[in-house]
């Protein structure tokens, strides 16, 4: 995957920004491979934290294309059964309800906060996220903020990549009198994210936070070319406003 650094990009170029959460936002993956870990100790399961993690990521994949879709605590019961019967071990009820509530433990990254109240002041600010509402308001309340568009894949009844985030994401913010053209997606995935902004005529930058590894591979994935490329929210902030 070849991403592109456009030095020009710049926050005055955009009336809405629209953000992946859980990877992007929200930092899901060491809560996720921690969980994993604990439950493989427990059963004598010799894998590491990347197995375990990916093992988690291609079983979302293949979970989220299911249709009619889950809601998200479901697709969580589901990947941990999945996980489970990969390591040949049987399922722990228990373990396996506090694996589908866990979205509701998970922290915000150290710059999401300033991050996002400081784009907002110049554009509008939406969530595209595979989620269910419930958790979804658990972690805004985590990152002290209030989106102006808010997507869940409960309310779409899909998950990304498929586009019905995108397609009701930017289908409402035109009706608040922001054309495609004028919209920045931003996303941790390229799987989810990067890959069909391309394909939607997005433009997009990609946050590839450092050790994180969920929405890097699968389908798409390679294809994805960011507009941006950058570390951190904060990085990216500071990229759109010194081009300014």
């Amino acid at each position: 995957m070849t991403s592109l650094h456009l030095p020009d990009l710049r926050l005055s170029d955009f009336d809405a920004i629209t953000f992946d959460v859980y990877g992007t936002l929200i930092d899901w993956e060491p809560s996720i491979a921690d969980f994993l870990l604990r439950w493989a100790a427990e059963h004598g399961v010799a894998a590491d934290a990347q197995t375990l993690v990916m093992a988690f990521d291609g079983a979302r994949a293949r979970i989220q294309k299911e249709r009619p879709a889950h809601l998200y605590p479901v697709v969580l019961e589901k990947c941990f059964d999945q996980i489970c019967a990969e390591f040949g071990v049987p399922v722990n009820e228990d373990r396996r309800r506090q694996f589908a509530a866990s979205p509701h433990t998970w922290p915000a990254f150290a710059d999401s906060h300033d991050g996002l109240v400081r784009l907002q002041q110049s554009a509008r600010i939406g969530a595209l996220s595979n989620i269910d509402v419930a958790s979804l308001e658990t972690s805004c309340r985590i990152l002290d903020f209030r989106f102006d568009v808010v997507v869940t894949a409960q309310r779409v009844g899909a998950y990304k990549p498929d586009w019905p985030h995108f397609d009701t994401g930017i289908g409402e913010l035109g009706r608040l009198g922001v054309p495609r053209e004028r919209i920045l997606h931003v996303g941790q995935s390229l799987r989810a994210d990067i890959t069909p902004a391309n394909k939607l005529g997005l433009r997009s930058a990609w946050i590839n936070r450092p050790g994180r590894l969920l929405g890097l591979s699968g389908e798409g994935a390679a294809e994805a070319r960011p507009d941006l490329t950058v570390s951190s929210l904060a990085e990216l902030v500071a990229a759109l406003t010194k081009a300014d």
